[in-house]
Formats: structure tokens, sequence, C-alpha cells
């Protein structure tokens, strides 16, 4: 007789936490009750299942302020996650202070554990290549650090996953796939696609990749994640010009490709961002759970998807969390962008909106937004990428509309500085934000998006740096290091008479600069690593470090720069 026993399938992640609550993502291979014990207080919860997999949010609550307490998993009760053990997953709860440690970074690959490279001898996504990983370096130091040096929670600022570049050992999988006749429709048979996932059963073969390592996994299971999606979590040059959408959107293969990234991440990513009160309110996640059958969720779930990426005022992926006094604001700056070259805006007037009145109701010290793509990005860069907008819009005549429109898409000029209608806006919510009564100690940018790290000091028209800091801090990647070109254009992108002909050039296209002007003050660098920021009181500090091998070979951190960030003591060292 087989032992029929249900087994955990990924996970568990913990997601959200505060004082008293803390949420635990689980995904199980077969349905069953999902119990949490974490010292007295435990929860359980009945998995809901699609597409043959079965998942769990399980929210604790009652939880003591300021402990850090070991919990343990249940499955139809028997322990398949135990709290003893050298390295056992941890609640740790905020407790009276308002002292903050928030990592983050973006861009991350996993090889697939096959070190030898597909079966072509190909090493393009072995460990070799892709260099240590960040989140394994950070998990084996947590290992033998105090708890006070862990972050509190770190920020994923996107491509958590490769849609478009997985590694060999699932190319080989898919190209099996398509070879059986298996995959969504249009999938099969185009060679576009063969390669590249499809459907929400392919999206999950890349989160079992990518989360599964075991370093990986335990820290996942110990320290509170916030995620944002970003394009290679669907496609390369996702939604950067409007011609690219165009193009793609008539493809037989992307209604299934929309699909299954997007209810993929709502599963994956996006209900761990929610806290249990969000997600008592969210009317999805209440219909997918009372639904009869898994063919009622799966369509559900696909029906959202292809709504939210046809109509993107109908779902918001932004979101926030308060640390303290800190507010964690995290802008979507993917889906719901307006691409149309006369009226182009990062983000739709709805979420928009959402993002200015969650930035001016905070009444905090320190406003941390999140956005994957850098708002700002080296100045020479930056002024290539306004007088692109403009001659895309007809500065220059219709001729050269056409070709900016197409230089736009090959060069990927899609940062916040090629949606100059939302920069704009963006600056005007920082003067906002810092001429209060009583205005935050810091307005800092965190995001990753171009495989390589920097500081950038900001000043800002109306704002007083000595009452309120604003910077861009970048970190990319964790793991997925950029090649040597790409690097040349990014170190050339800092030389002042680069930037002074750029600024020339988009001048004369009439691109007008708002009240806000900065410099790279650290960096760039471009090893795999991550950030993190240090927050208590009014003082903002900012560690970099980055990935490297201990003499046996264990991933390791190295710190690459320290700097005081906030007026009152600023300096590095």
């Amino acid at each position: 007789m087989s032992d029929s026993r249900p087994e955990l399938s990924l996970g568990p992640l913990l997601r959200y936490v505060d004082s008293t609550e803390a949420t635990v993502w689980v995904e199980t291979d077969a349905p069953c009750e999902v119990r949490v014990r974490c010292g007295q207080v435990s929860a359980s919860e009945r998995t809901w299942g699609a597409h043959g997999h079965h998942y769990v949010v399980v929210a604790l609550q009652g939880l003591e302020p300021g402990t850090s307490t070991p919990y343990s998993v249940e499955l139809d009760g028997q322990t398949v996650w135990a709290h003893d053990g050298p390295r056992p997953s941890m609640v740790r709860t905020p407790g009276p202070g308002d002292r903050v440690r928030l990592a983050f970074g973006s861009c991350r690959k996993a090889d697939g554990g096959d070190g030898d490279g597909d079966e072509d001898g190909a090493r393009s996504s072995s460990g070799a290549k892709l260099g240590v990983d960040a989140l394994a370096a950070m998990a084996q130091r947590m290992s033998s650090d105090d708890h006070e040096q862990w972050p509190d929670a770190m920020l994923f600022v996107g491509d958590q996953v490769y849609a478009d570049e997985p590694s060999p050992t699932l190319r080989a999988r898919l190209r099996a796939r398509r070879a059986g006749g298996e995959g969504p429709p249009g999938a099969v048979g185009s060679p576009e696609v063969t390669e590249e996932i499809c459907d929400f059963t392919e999206y999950s073969w890349l989160y079992h990749e990518s989360w599964r390592d075991e370093d990986v996994r335990w820290l996942l299971s110990t320290v509170p994640t916030c995620m944002i999606l970003d394009d290679h979590d669907l496609r390369d040059d996702w939604n950067s010009s409007y011609s690219w959408r165009q193009e793609v959107t008539r493809e037989p293969w992307w209604r299934a490709r929309v699909e299954g990234a997007f209810s993929s991440y709502w599963v994956y990513q996006h209900l761990g961002n929610l806290s249990p009160r969000e997600l008592g309110a969210d009317e999805l996640y209440a219909a997918v759970r009372a639904a009869d059958t898994d063919a009622q969720r799966e369509r559900l779930l696909a029906d959202f998807a292809w709504r939210s990426d046809r109509e993107p005022d109908t779902a918001r992926w932004s979101y926030h969390r308060d640390f303290g006094r800190t507010r964690l604001l995290v802008v979507d700056s993917r889906c719901s962008r307006r691409l149309d070259p006369e009226h182009r805006a990062m983000t739709d007037d709805v979420e928009w909106e959402w993002v200015r009145r969650t930035a001016l109701d905070a009444d905090v010290d320190h406003l941390l937004i999140g956005t994957s793509l850098p708002f700002l990005m080296m100045p020479a860069l930056h002024e290539l990428e306004g007088w692109n907008e403009a001659t895309a819009e007809g500065a220059w005549g219709k001729g050269c509309a056409k070709v900016a429109e197409k230089f736009r898409l090959v060069v990927d000029l899609e940062h916040w500085a090629a949606f100059r209608a939302s920069f704009d806006a963006m600056v005007e919510l920082v003067q906002q934000v810092a001429g209060t009564d009583a205005p935050p100690a810091s307005v800092l940018w965190l995001s990753g998006d171009v495989h390589c790290s920097y500081l950038a000091n900001a000043r800002v028209g109306g704002v007083d740096p000595a009452r309120t800091t604003v910077r861009q801090l970048t970190m990319s990647p964790f793991r997925n290091p950029l090649n040597l070109p790409i690097k040349i254009v990014n170190l050339v992108a800092q030389k002042s008479w680069v930037g002074r002909a750029l600024r020339s050039l988009s001048r004369r296209a009439g691109v007008h600069q708002p009240d806000i002007s900065w410099e790279i003050d650290h960096g760039p660098w471009f090893d795999n690593g991550l950030m993190t920021v240090v927050l208590e009181g009014r003082s903002a500090q900012v560690e970099v470090e980055h990935a490297g091998s201990g003499p046996d070979g264990t991933p390791t951190l190295r710190r690459t720069h320290t700097q005081t960030l906030t007026a009152t003591t600023v300096g590095a060292h």
C-alpha cells in the first residue's frame, strides 16, 4: 500500500510580519490541512488547488511583539517542517523600538542545479557564469550571525524569475514538452517561444527551481519578503513601447503567456505582499478559496490575468508596508503603463493617485519608494531617454519619430526618464511630501533592474536637504551579472562630457528638466550583491555588499561601502 500522505512542494515562505501578525505561504503536492505552530500560537487553513498545485496562506495572529520564535509546519497533522535543528525557521516580530534593517535587490537567475550546462554543452546559465548567489551568501552569514544583524525584511524589486531566459535544465524540459505536443495554444510549433515559459504550469517550474535551493529556501522561510514584478517575469522589454505592444499582442501564444504570468505572480508573489486584513478584503482571493473546483479557480485566475493586462486600471499591484515610523511604498512601474506616444505614463491615473495618496498620508520619519526601474539613472542615460521620448513624440518631425520609437525598443529606453510626465509628477510628489510641517528625514528610491549598483545624491527644488535627504539607491543583480559591453556603456555614461553632450541634444529636442539635479557619488559596481538600509529614529544608513566565495567555496558577502545618508551625520567610511 503506497504512502499517500501530502508533502511540502515549496516553502514555507514567511511573507508579512508585524508586531502581532504573520503570514506563511505554502505549496503542497495534494489537498490537505496546513497548520503552522509558532510558540503558543497556531493557525490552520485548508489548501486550494489550481493546475495540479495546492496552495495556502496561513495567518498567525496574537503573536508577542519583540520576540524571535521558531515555527513548524504540519500537513494533515504530520510535521513536515520542524522548528528544531541547527537552523530553525523563525518569526521575528518587531518590538517597541524603531530600528529597521531592510535588505533589497533584484534580478536573480537559478542555474537549475546542473552546473554542466545543457545537452549541447552550453554554459549560458551555469553557476560559473552567473557567479555567487547573493541570497545564498546572505543565508550562510545569517546562520552564524546574531539575530539583531538579520534583515527585518527583504524587498525583491523585480525579475525574481526569467520567463524568457530559463535555465538549461528548464529549456530541455520545455523542448520535450513542446515536442510531445503539450503546452499552451500558440506555443506548440512556435520556434520563437519553444524555449520560453508560456503558461501557469511552466511558471511553476520557474518558481520551484528558483526557491528550492537549500540556503535560499531557509532564507525565505525566516526573513519576511516584499516582492514586485518586472519585465522578465513576463518577457524582456514588456510594455517598453507602443510598437512593442502592438507587435507582441498579435502573437498566438500571447494570451496564454499573460494568463500564466499574472495568475502565477498573483499566487506565488502578490498574495504574500498583503496583510491578513488586506487578504480578508481581497475579492479575488475570497472567490478562489470559495470555488468548488480547481477548474473554476483556474478560470477565475485566467480571466483576472487577461483583464489585468488589457485593462490595467482594474488591478493594482502596488502596495505599502509600515515598519514603525518607516513606510515602504512599492510602486508597480511595469503593468499599468500608458504607452500611447502622445500620452505616455509610467502608471495609469488610478494607480498614480493611489501612490500619491499613500505617500502623502504617511506620517513617518522615512519614506522608501520601491520601484523596479531606477527613478534616477546615470545623468547621461537620463538625458538620452528624455531626448528619445521627445523625438518619438515628433519634436524633430514624423520621420524621426518613427526611428526614435524603434530606437527606444532596441536600446531599452524605458525608465522613468523615458516617461517624462511621470518623472515630473514624482518630483512634484517629493516636493509635497518634504513640504509638510513634519517632513520625513529621508525619501529614498530603492530600485534594481539595471544589473549594476550605485548611490545617487539628489537636490530637489524647494526641499531643504538639512530636513529631508533625497537619494536613489540601486542594487542589481542578486545573481545575473552584466556582460562586458554593457558594463563599458555604463562606465562611459559616467563621463561628464558624455552627459553634457546628451544634455545639449535633449534641450534641442525641447526637453525641460524639472527642478531636480543629482550625481552618482558611489558606484557603479557590477558584481552580484545586495544593499541594506538601516533606519533608526531619523537616521538612515546604507550598507552595500557583494557576493564572493570563501576559501572552502562557501558563498560569502563582503562589505563594499557603508554610508550615513541623513543630513544630521553625513559621511562615508
